[in-house]
C-alpha cells in the first residue's frame, strides 16, 4: 500500500474522533454553554445533518477541482471549523463550527476513498479501503476514549486543540505524499450524474444504509441496555465500549483482506452474523455473558463491513468522487435512522432492549436487499458451468 493510503486513514481518524468527541463530552459543553444535555445532542445531530446534505454539495462544487486539491481543500474547511468549535465561546458559535465540520467530514470521506481507489489496482480496492476507514475504527477504539481523557484532565478544549493538530499534520503530510495525478482518469461530473441512473447503484445504497441502521440502533443504546438490563456497573461499560472497539479494527483488518476476493459473501456472511448477534442480544439482554458475546459481535460485523460495501459501489459505479461521497451520506443516514426509530420504541414504551430488535429488523431488510443480486449470481455461475 502507498504511504499517502495511511495519510488519507489518519484524516479520517482525526475528522471521526471530532465528530465522536461531543457525545464523550456533553455534561462539560452544557456546563460551559448553560444549556441542556438535550441542546448539546442537537451538535450532535448537526454535524449528521451536515454530512448527509452538505457533503455532496460541497463535492459538486469542487468537482472541477482535482481530488489532490479537493482533499487539501476541504481539510483546510474542516480546520477552520474545528479551530472555530475549540475557541467557541457562545452556544450558537459551536453550531456553526459543528455545521462547517459535518459538511467538510463528509466530501472528505467520498475524497479519500477516491484518491484511494485510484492509487492502486483494481484487485487492491478492498484493502485499501480497509486501511482508509480504518481511521473511523480506530477512532471508535482509541479517539474517544482520547478526547475524554482530555476533558477529564485539560478541559473540554483541549480536545478539540488535538484535533486541530492531527488535521493540520494529515494535511501537511497529504500535500507531500498524494501525488497531482492519479493513475486512474478523471471521472466528469455529467458522468458520475449518469450513475445515479443505475438501479444497482441504489440497491447498493440500501443495503449500506440497513447494515450501518442495524449496527447504530443497537450501539446507540448500549451504556443504558449494559448497565440497566445486564447488570454491569457503569464503570464497566467504558472497558466493553473498549472491547467493542478493538473488534471493530479486528473485523476491519479480516473483512479489507478478504472483500477484493470475496465481496458479496463478506457482505453476506457478516450480515448474516450481524443478524443473528442482534436476535441474541435481543433474546437474553440480561445475560452479562451474552451481552458481552453480542457486542463484540455486532463489532466484529456492523462497521467492518464499510470496505466491502464501498468496493461494491466501485464495481457498480466507478470511483467518482461524488458517488463515493453520497455513499458517506447513505451512511451517515443510516446512522440517524437506525438511532431515531431505536429511541422511538423506547420512549413508546417497548423497553429498553426494542432498538435491539429494531436492528434486528434493519438487518433482516439488509439481507433481503441482497436476495436479487445473489439470485443473479446463481444463475450466471450456473450459465458458466452448463457452457464449460
Amino acid at each position: 500500500m502507498p504511504f499517502a493510503i495511511y495519510v488519507l486513514g489518519m484524516m479520517i481518524f482525526s475528522m471521526t474522533t471530532a465528530e465522536f468527541t461531543v457525545a464523550g463530552i456533553m455534561p462539560s459543553l452544557s456546563r460551559e454553554f448553560d444549556v441542556s444535555i438535550a441542546s448539546i445532542g442537537y451538535l450532535i445531530t448537526a454535524y449528521a445533518a451536515g454530512m448527509i446534505v452538505g457533503g455532496p454539495l460541497l463535492a459538486i462544487g469542487l468537482s472541477k477541482v482535482s481530488k489532490r486539491r479537493a482533499f487539501l481543500l476541504i481539510s483546510a474547511i474542516f480546520l477552520f471549523g474545528q479551530i472555530l468549535g475549540a475557541s467557541a465561546i457562545s452556544y450558537e458559535m459551536m453550531m456553526v463550527a459543528r455545521i462547517i465540520t459535518g459538511v467538510s467530514s463528509a466530501a472528505c470521506f467520498g475524497i479519500s476513498l477516491g484518491i484511494c481507489f485510484d492509487l492502486v489496482s483494481p484487485q487492491y480496492r478492498g484493502r485499501a479501503a480497509s486501511i482508509v476507514l480504518g481511521g473511523l475504527m480506530v477512532a471508535t477504539a482509541l479517539g474517544l476514549p482520547a478526547a475524554m481523557l482530555f476533558n477529564q484532565y485539560f478541559g473540554w478544549r483541549s480536545s478539540f486543540w488535538a484535533v486541530v493538530v492531527l488535521v493540520l499534520l494529515s494535511g501537511i503530510l497529504g500535500m507531500k505524499v498524494i501525488p497531482t495525478a492519479s493513475n486512474s482518469e478523471s471521472v466528469s461530473l455529467r458522468s458520475e450524474l449518469a450513475s445515479f441512473k443505475n438501479p444497482n447503484l441504489w440497491a447498493a445504497y440500501t443495503t449500506s444504509l440497513l447494515i450501518i441502521g442495524a449496527t447504530f440502533a443497537a450501539f446507540s443504546y448500549f451504556t443504558p441496555i449494559l448497565t440497566d438490563l445486564s447488570g454491569f456497573d457503569k464503570a464497566m461499560v467504558p472497558l466493553l465500549l473498549g472491547i467493542y472497539g478493538v473488534a471493530t479494527i479486528a473485523g476491519n483488518l479480516v473483512t479489507g483482506s478478504i472483500t477484493d476476493r470475496y465481496m458479496m459473501p463478506t457482505l453476506s456472511i457478516g450480515l448474516m452474523l450481524l443478524t443473528a448477534s442482534l436476535m441474541m442480544f435481543g433474546l437474553y439482554p440480561r445475560s452479562p455473558y451474552i451481552s458481552v458475546i453480542a457486542v463484540i459481535m455486532i463489532g466484529l460485523t456492523g462497521v467492518t463491513l464499510n470496505p466491502a460495501m464501498s468496493t461494491r459501489i466501485t464495481r457498480v459505479a466507478g470511483t467518482g468522487t461524488l458517488v463515493t461521497t453520497v455513499h458517506g451520506s447513505v451512511i451517515s443516514l443510516g446512522v440517524v435512522v437506525g438511532s431515531f426509530i431505536g429511541g422511538l420504541t423506547i420512549e413508546t414504551g417497548y423497553g429498553l432492549h426494542s432498538p435491539l430488535w429494531v436492528g434486528f429488523i434493519l438487518a433482516i431488510l439488509g439481507l433481503i436487499s441482497l436476495l436479487p443480486y445473489l439470485k443473479r449470481a446463481k444463475v450466471v455461475a450456473v450459465t458458466m458451468k452448463s457452457k464449460s
